[in-house]
């Protein structure tokens, strides 16, 4: 009997060390990178793999896409990784931050389906990998190519990025050699219920389900969608999925019969945390000491304390968080509307600010287009909005839609400038009663200008009523270091503490 272990990680999103950076106090969190990686135990049957989303998400990454990705690239060499596939927020900081990192990491880099026109990245389809115990293993690369929905043009520029289905289905034809296993890492979720198969969305950005029942790979392994998902079978092909943030990895392994020429068993387990280890954090240590005292630099005071609610509740009864985003953004574009949406979890921000509450406020490294509607089209953005909430025997509680395949409280919009009432007794797409700008309701044939990020103008989240909007303004600066630039700027901000809108139920 042959054996394969395989300590998979995915969209661990730059949280290297215990630590979620919402206190300089909380420094030993069951969480990290540094922790999971001092658990992995390689020996010579071991394969290493990540599945992408590595370079951003923390204020650690989000100080080193300044000062360069070798500090990361020298850690995941430390903790042994064999193979790795760029996620879709890998290339967030552009091509050459990504190349900095893929061709630092002694790691193997795999994607089938994105290619740079430059030949910086160091990506091919596949990679044969044959164990000491004789065991021969193919191993593929995938990526969700929404990123054409999401990233900035001047990257895109830079890139051909296909549909993964067809480039996988390629690779494994040309695939001549003969290997026991087939492993593909997609950074990529679930489009369809893993255990029903009833299909969740009608976007093909996510499509694992499909990949499973029709590709013929032994095994699967998914990320992007940050959810736990227990091993199990969709055809022939055994599929795990990871959460977020380094809170767990999940190991797999594989017995293998010669006997047979198949495979005799697979189980999959998720792996918490274990000790902290200084010397896999050696190479990070400097940086993080470094953003630690940047973190906690006063930005500016602001008229009041911004606390986060539930996200139920916020969605219901309005945020000042909201209404901070977006007077931010409103200036910013000199435009009439603004509209933004919050992180499923997010810090909030004290009365004096800090670095520190903005990046664990503002999350999202999207930058801001300015986008001119009319009112037809700025009605049915608004009700993709409303769709957010569902009406239970009375109870208001948040739609299924925003719910599966996985939590996405940030499809929710706050919208800014106007003001405008939701009507939850009406039908799903009738539900905005009113919509008023200065006094004034607005009317279909009429045109309005709003800004919003590049990840809501890009359509995604049901929102494709923008694609093919106008854009007035295209402004390259992520929202969180405009939040910081506005604060360093004015000793003082005055928070609108009006609520823009109603829910009527």
């Amino acid at each position: 009997m042959k054996q394969l272990r395989i300590c998979f990680t995915t969209d661990t999103h730059g949280f290297f060390f215990p630590t979620n950076f919402y206190s300089a106090a909380e420094r030993d969190l069951p969480m990290g990178l540094i922790r999971l990686a001092n658990g992995f135990h390689k020996d010579e049957n071991t394969l290493i793999l990540d599945g992408g989303d590595t370079l951003q998400g923390s204020p650690l990454t989000h100080y080193l896409s300044k000062r360069g990705a070798a500090p990361i690239a020298a850690f995941m060499n430390l903790a042994g990784y064999d193979y790795v596939v760029p996620g879709n927020h890998d290339f967030n900081y552009g091509v050459d931050y990504l190349a900095e990192y893929l061709n630092a990491v002694h790691a193997k880099s795999l994607c089938t389906n994105i290619r740079d026109k430059e030949g910086l990245l160091p990506l091919q389809s596949v990679a044969l990998h044959t164990l000491p115990n004789g065991l021969r293993i193919a191993l593929f690369g995938a990526c969700t190519h929404h990123i054409l929905r999401w990233e900035a043009q001047q990257t895109l520029d830079r890139l051909h990025i296909d549909p993964p289905i067809p480039r996988l289905q390629a690779a494994l034809a040309a695939l001549k050699e003969e290997v026991d296993l087939r492993v593909c890492i997609y950074h990529g979720g679930f489009e369809a219920d893993p255990d029903t198969g009833k299909r969740l969305t009608d976007s093909d950005e996510n499509q694992a389900y499909e990949i499973a029942q029709t590709l013929g790979f032994d095994i699967l392994l998914t990320g992007h969608q940050h959810i736990a998902l227990p091993g199990r079978y969709i055809g022939n092909t055994y599929v795990v999925q990871n959460t977020n943030a380094a809170m767990d990895y999940c190991e797999i392994k594989v017995d293998w019969d010669e006997d047979s020429g198949r495979i005799a068993a697979i189980r999959s387990r998720h792996v918490p945390p274990a000790a902290y280890c200084p010397a896999l954090a050696a190479p990070l240590l400097p940086a993080y000491e470094a953003v630690e005292r940047w973190l906690d630099q006063p930005l500016g005071q602001l008229s009041c304390a911004l606390r986060p609610l539930p996200p139920l509740q916020s969605a219901l009864e309005g945020s000042l968080i909201a209404n901070f985003v977006n007077q931010i953004q409103l200036a910013e574009g000199g435009c009439m509307l603004s509209a933004c949406s919050l992180a499923n979890e997010i810090k909030g921000l004290e009365a004096t600010v800090s670095v520190r509450d903005v990046l664990s406020t503002y999350v999202y490294s999207n930058t801001l287009l300015v986008l001119e509607l009319d009112g037809r089209r700025l009605k049915a953005y608004m009700e993709r909005s409303a769709a957010y909430f569902a009406l239970r025997d009375g109870t208001v509680c948040v739609s299924e839609d925003f719910l599966l395949p996985k939590v996405a409280h940030y499809n929710y919009d706050y919208f800014y400038g106007l003001d405008y009432a939701i009507d939850l007794r009406r039908p799903v797409g009738e539900r905005i009663v009113r919509m008023d700008y200065r006094g004034r309701a607005i009317q279909p044939e009429d045109r309005v200008s709003i800004i919003v990020n590049s990840y809501r103008a890009s359509g995604t989240g049901g929102y494709d009523m923008l694609l093919g909007a106008a854009v007035r303004k295209d402004i390259q600066k992520e929202v969180s270091a405009l939040i910081i630039e506005q604060l360093e700027r004015h000793s003082f901000f005055q928070v609108d503490e009006h609520i823009p809108y109603r829910v009527l139920w």
